[in-house]
């Protein structure tokens, strides 16, 4: 059982992405689009589009703005030609870093990325040089609903789920890519309510970090990396002790 692996650290993920409130919409509609495209326009025979319209909903996307991302995916409405991609590296301290882009100027979105890595104690890599070191799984992020550890655990076998990050507040039901719409499917029609759900990438082997300024450094960089115009999610191995955490100014 993953158990208690730095809900701090979570938390103030989810808190950035709050702070990103005005790029949230950006990405959901690149996100709606992709899925569109590559899954058709119908959410009841697309899964990750049906997932995509999910979370924009959830997050107060207006209607037409998610109608207008289906067609734009489908071909229905011209748009711009978003195509993903994804850069690897290592942040501060040899943390490792997987960064996921939608973008419609390849160009573009490497140049920002790299001059994100390069001003920010980072070097960008090649392809493959960290994702050795990760998992692509499925995450279903739920309520906890004041289910118990071993509770959940059981639940999420039952799902055909693999593993369980348990928070008293929020807990992350981990799965095999192959096992996600079915795992999806099985919390939606539980009493859990699911907060978030994707697929992401998981660290294999994780970087110690219990010296502040070195936390600090490599929470600047995630931070900065998520700035970025046409990046989607970045993926790291820091693990950073919690009484470290609570000592950060942020």
């Amino acid at each position: 059982m993953a158990g208690h692996s730095k809900w701090a650290n979570i938390k103030h993920r989810k808190g950035r992405q709050d702070a990103l409130k005005g790029k949230i919409f950006t990405q959901m509609g690149k996100e709606i689009t992709i899925a569109a495209r590559e899954g058709g326009g119908d959410p009841d025979m697309n899964p990750r589009l049906r997932l995509a319209v999910k979370k924009a909903r959830d997050n107060d996307m207006p209607k037409d703005n998610i109608e207008r991302a289906i067609k734009k995916g489908t071909g229905e409405l011209e748009g711009q030609a978003f195509e993903e991609y994804r850069y690897e590296g290592y942040g501060p301290n040899g943390v490792a870093i997987i960064v996921e882009t939608i973008s419609d100027n390849k160009n573009r979105t490497v140049s920002e990325v790299r001059a994100s890595f390069s001003k920010y104690d980072g070097n960008m890599g090649e392809t493959n040089s960290v994702a050795w070191n990760f998992d692509r799984k499925g995450v279903v992020t739920i309520k906890t609903s004041g289910a118990s550890e071993d509770d959940l655990m059981m639940e999420a076998l039952e799902a055909g789920g693999e593993d369980v990050e348990y928070s008293p507040e929020t807990s992350r039901i981990i799965c095999a890519m192959t096992d996600f719409n079915s795992v999806n499917d099985y919390f939606e029609k539980s009493l859990f309510e699911i907060e978030d759900s994707q697929l992401e990438y998981i660290a294999k082997n994780k970087v110690k970090i219990s010296d502040v300024s070195l936390a600090k450094k490599v929470m600047l960089f995630l931070d900065k990396m998520e700035e970025v115009d046409d990046v989607q999610n970045v993926y790291n191995n820091a693990d950073i002790d919690d009484s470290v955490f609570d000592q950060l100014d942020l």
